[in-house]
């Protein structure tokens, strides 16, 4: 087992207004190709909806280490450092374009699972999936500059130093 040392942030690279329900989630990440991506795990801890509601998606006992039945699938090469969290959302409402789409409420919870888990795991980076994954869009916004706007502490800010 592994120390907790990321929180990264993700979107569904869904449309704007569009709802993202867990099932889906299981479904996009654990059925076979072609149809999914034949994972054995979904790539998220946790998604945050449209009306600011958090559903788990795999279990976690929020000690400091990754347990093995804890590891989820959203970065490859740290996802046994680390927790990830997906909010609804990432695209325009046609789908085209990589939008910012959160609505207020998922800002409103989004900004208190990060302080949540901070307050758990003080030393945890926070970082969005294109920090780590520069091909990636998500999660469509700085996070950053987002989290600097919330008041997190810079030593909780991901600055692009993996550590492994």
């Amino acid at each position: 087992m592994k120390r907790l040392t990321y929180l990264v942030i993700h979107s569904t690279d869904t449309p704007q207004g569009r709802e993202v329900t867990a099932a889906e989630i299981r479904d996009w990440h654990t059925s076979p190709k072609p149809r999914g991506r034949g994972w054995k795990q979904v790539g998220y801890s946790d998604i945050i909806h449209l009306n600011g509601d958090v559903t788990n998606l795999v279990p976690y006992d929020n000690d400091q280490k990754v347990d093995p039945w804890e590891i989820t699938n959203g970065v490859a090469g740290i996802n046994s450092l680390s927790r990830h969290v997906v909010y609804s959302g990432g695209k325009d409402p046609g789908g085209n374009f990589v939008l910012d789409t959160r609505t207020a409420e998922q800002r409103l919870s989004l900004a208190n699972y990060v302080r949540q888990t901070i307050a758990q795991h003080p030393r945890i980076k926070v970082a969005g999936h294109n920090q780590f994954t520069k091909a990636k869009k998500c999660p469509s916004f700085n996070v950053p500059q987002w989290l600097r706007a919330i008041g997190v502490a810079e030593k909780n800010i991901y600055n692009g130093e993996v550590n492994l």
